[in-house]
């Protein structure tokens, strides 16, 4: 591993000013802040610095996306829109697609998305072009800080030589942070403002000046040594995430076959009061972060030689949920006389996770795949999702069907893929045949049909 230049360790003291100027404009939070994105990151961050009293720019390449953002509309569910109403009417908050603009801003925020590409390994082309289109606009003075995602040394590596090549010194004429993104969609408790921000700069003068900036808009900044410590701390809470839940995935096929309730075993597990952290199995894992980010870390570590075997053993346990749960799905109906293929099946849920409108990388969709391929009459109800989006996981166009117990008894088998308060309504399954239920979401005999967990 090379050896990367750090600034020191952060005292409790105020951060130094490595640009008076650019500071001045920070502490009277009148520096514009550019937001690259204004997807489920970079929406709420530029919510949290315009309520702060700063001017802020959102840029997109989606312009039905301006265009409702700049009508004060919102088009996230689980995200307040009368914050957005109320954004626009600061008159400090405007959306643009025209990339022209960065050059107004003081502060230049990427939330632009790293997938997969076909064989696993990172696609960092949306970081790319967005560093490209900051290079041929900004100017001297500016602070640009990445909260995409990605492998350690990216910032250093793809944003510092596009910058130079255009003449400017990184840590003197311009600025250079990475500063992780932590959301927790449909999370109450917490959100933007009240998450903990790690910064890291390129050099001492970046990673000041980039907590200098969050420290404004938000509640606890934890300033790091440098990019790379801060890339690599991202990647850290989500390959910590990705283990240990197919490590309770995996659980819950060996609890099966010995006929034990793996949920009842996590409730007796969990009243340990130390030592221990409840995980909950289920159909596959979904969103952004845990099934894509641990492999940027095993690709990057394998360019060093090294392999990060646990990774790997995780992401081959969590991507083989959804045939478990199927296999499951199969067998059940087997039992009641019934063969997959014809057979209709509901999935409820194409969320990845309970109460939100956010599919990205979801299991529903695996689910979808697999019993398609059995010839099963499959369909979807998700209250948050009422059209499937059509992207990398996702070919075909289709529609929630309602969300009654009429409808629900008209299929063979439901399938509970995502928790939804809506789902929990036990008088939705009066009429139905078989459930499988891979969230533990109903109680064994608080509906008459048979439960299986998968």
């Amino acid at each position: 591993m090379p050896d990367f230049p750090t600034s020191p360790s952060p005292s409790n003291s105020e951060f130094r000013t490595p640009n008076s100027e650019l500071l001045s404009l920070i502490h009277s939070h009148s520096a514009t802040v550019g937001i690259i994105g204004m997807g489920y990151v970079g929406l709420p961050l530029a919510l949290a610095f315009v309520e702060k009293g700063f001017p802020v720019l959102g840029f997109d390449v989606d312009p039905s996306k301006v265009a409702k953002l700049n009508r004060g509309e919102g088009y996230i569910k689980h995200l307040d829109g009368g914050r957005i109403a109320s954004a626009r009417a600061t008159g400090r908050f405007e959306a643009t697609a025209d990339f022209a603009r960065l050059a107004e801003a003081d502060a230049i925020l990427i939330c632009v998305p790293t997938p997969l590409g076909r064989h696993r390994e990172p696609d960092i082309s949306y970081i790319e072009k967005t560093a490209e289109a900051i290079a041929l606009h900004m100017r001297a003075g500016q602070l640009v800080i990445l909260e995409s995602t990605t492998y350690p040394g990216t910032t250093r590596e793809e944003l510092v030589p596009r910058f130079q090549a255009k003449g400017f010194t990184c840590g003197k004429d311009v600025f250079v942070a990475f500063s992780p993104e932590r959301e927790d969609p449909g999370n109450p408790k917490y959100h933007t403002t009240n998450i903990p921000k790690v910064v890291g700069g390129i050099d001492a003068p970046s990673g000041e000046l980039a907590a200098a900036l969050y420290t404004a808009a938000l509640d606890q900044v934890v300033l790091v040594s440098s990019t790379e410590v801060a890339e690599s701390g991202k990647l850290l809470e989500n390959i910590f995430r990705s283990v240990n839940i197919a490590l309770v995935n995996e659980l819950k096929v060996v609890f099966d076959k010995m006929g034990i309730d793996v949920w009842e075993v996590i409730e007796a597990a969990k009243t340990k009061p130390f030592g221990f952290m409840p995980f909950y199995p289920g159909p596959g894992i979904g969103g952004h972060c845990i099934p894509l980010d641990p492999f940027y870390l095993s690709w990057k570590a394998a360019e060093h030689g090294a392999w990060a075997r646990f990774i790997e053993l995780a992401g081959e346990i969590n991507t083989s949920m959804p045939h478990y749960v199927v296999d499951k799905t199969v067998k059940a109906l087997n039992e009641q006389g019934k063969s997959i293929k014809g057979a209709k099946v509901l999935i409820l849920g194409l969320s990845y996770k309970e109460n939100i409108d956010d599919d990205r990388e979801s299991p529903s969709y695996e689910l979808i795949e697999l019993f398609d391929h059995l010839g099963a009459d499959f369909a979807y109800c998700d209250p948050y999702i009422p059209e499937a989006r059509l992207g990398r996981k996702n070919k075909r166009k289709m529609t929630s069907v309602p969300c009654t117990a009429e409808e629900f008894a008209r299929h063979d088998v439901v399938l509970v893929a995502t928790a939804h308060r809506e789902f929990k309504d036990t008088a939705l399954y009066a009429r139905v045949p078989l459930i499988v239920d891979t969230r533990h979401l109903l109680e064994t005999g608080s509906v008459t049909a048979p439960i299986v967990r998968a």
